[in-house]
């Protein structure tokens, strides 16, 4: 099941990005004590009682000045964020109490169909603020949530709240072993050609103008007699050049499919190469635990040679060295050239998300590793690696028991995820490494 979203909007400077950062744990959103300086959407994971939701920080609404192209991009992407959302926070200032705008934002909200929570921010005295709370009643919510999101005052109430009003999780229709491929990339870079091509037949539109696909359509098919499910996506672009508020609707919809998928399928354009949005797109799906395969497509546009391929591959290489695992293939969804292979490659990436280590042979290896390469000391202090065990799958979850995981440098954390792919592969599935304090006198 894909994460709910919910979107923060409010006029500008409400406070709108200090909960946001408050909410999330970190500064993530540039904050500022000067209107509209959050002027595009933020997206960042957090979870609240065990629930995992993406939260979107938004631009101020402002609806007195739609005359500058500034403030009508801010107005829209702060619209497309509520129309994204299953829950709304709509931020409000309790020093200005209830101004004309949150009076035109809250007549726009109340259109929306959509949970809206109504939530007063910068409540010094919880007290006093309880004669004044019916002030906000006119503006249609319902009773208000006051709150201090600079001083971190009554949160957890506001995401107990926020989590009450989430849908209902549900498990899929489809059966546990049909596995599930989300094709995604940028505009344009042929996803849906290549879905035909896998399907033998013209399922999904296909058209030269970015963004035809506006939202994930499922196919389900069979391939050598095990079942599988297409999730073919409206293609993610950077989002300076997004004009169309359903063009940029369609990226967290883009997420929400990589939510769902077993595995992932990144298409890239040979002509343009790995660009900066290809890497946050893969870093998505890496940081969500996908398998991953890298289809680089359009390559009979490329003028070749006997070294072209070893030479293009060793670039894609080393601009995504973070997915070293991620196995590639090169193709053309025009031509068909290598397509036919992409289903074999996905039916092996996922062996290898699911793959399982016994215990025993997993020690056994881990003492050889530890005498190879012993682990190194801090201060005095040496680590010490009692055991291990693989605690899940897709994506494969090794917890290490250690003496103290602040120990563990990152260097020598590497070099067991190393030694876990020597040894067992793992090919195109990121690996979890968990450390975890265990005291010799209790083992």
């Amino acid at each position: 099941m894909s994460k709910p979203i919910v979107a923060i909007v409010g006029r500008p400077n409400v406070g709108k990005s200090t909960l946001f950062n408050r909410i999330v744990g970190g500064l993530v959103a540039i904050v500022e004590n000067t209107p509209g300086v959050t002027r595009d959407r933020l997206y960042f994971d957090a979870e609240w009682l065990g629930r995992k939701f993406t939260l979107i920080d938004t631009g101020g609404i402002e609806f007195k000045d739609e005359t500058t192209s500034l403030s009508a991009k801010m107005k829209q992407q702060a619209e497309v964020a509520v129309d994204e959302a299953d829950v709304v926070l709509f931020l409000v200032d309790s020093k200005t109490k209830v101004t004309p705008d949150d009076e035109q934002i809250a007549q726009y909200l109340r259109k929306a169909k959509k949970p809206i929570l109504l939530v007063v921010n910068k409540v010094e005295d919880f007290t006093s603020f309880e004669s004044e709370a019916h002030e906000y009643l006119a503006l249609g919510f319902g009773d208000s949530i006051p709150l201090s999101a600079v001083h971190g005052l009554n949160i957890g109430d506001l995401l107990d709240t926020i989590v009450s009003k989430f849908p209902k999780e549900t498990k899929e229709d489809y059966a546990p072993d049909v596995i599930k491929i989300a094709v995604i990339g940028r505009p344009n870079v042929g996803k849906s050609s290549i879905i035909n091509m896998l399907l033998g037949e013209e399922r999904v539109i296909v058209s030269n103008i970015p963004g035809t696909t506006r939202d994930a359509i499922d196919t389900p098919f069979t391939y050598e007699d095990r079942n599988y499910i297409l999730i073919d996506t409206a293609g993610i672009r950077r989002k300076k050049k997004i004009a169309e508020v359903t063009e940029n609707y369609s990226v967290i919809r883009s997420f929400r499919a990589v939510d769902r998928a077993d595995i992932v399928l990144m298409v890239i354009d040979s002509t343009e190469g790995v660009t900066e949005q290809d890497k946050r797109i893969i870093g998505y799906g890496h940081e969500e635990g996908k398998g991953l395969i890298l289809i680089i497509n359009k390559w009979d546009l490329i003028t070749k040679d006997d070294k072209t391929l070893n030479k293009y591959e060793k670039e894609v290489r080393e601009e995504l060295s973070f997915v070293g695992y991620a196995p590639t293939q090169f193709v053309s969804a025009k031509t068909g050239q290598r397509v036919n292979k992409i289903m074999d490659l996905v039916e092996f990436v996922a062996e290898q998300t699911s793959r399982r280590i016994l215990t025993s042979t997993l020690n056994s290896l881990l003492r050889e590793w530890v005498h190879l390469n012993p682990p190194p000391s801090d201060k005095g202090k040496r680590l010490k690696i009692l055991y291990a065990t693989q605690s899940s799958v897709q994506p494969p979850t090794f917890i290490f028991f250690v003496n103290d995981p602040e120990l563990v440098h990152f260097s020598y954390r590497r070099y067991l995820e190393n030694q876990l792919r020597k040894n067992f592969g793992f090919e195109g599935s990121p690996i979890r490494l968990i450390m975890r304090r265990r005291d010799e006198e209790n083992d």
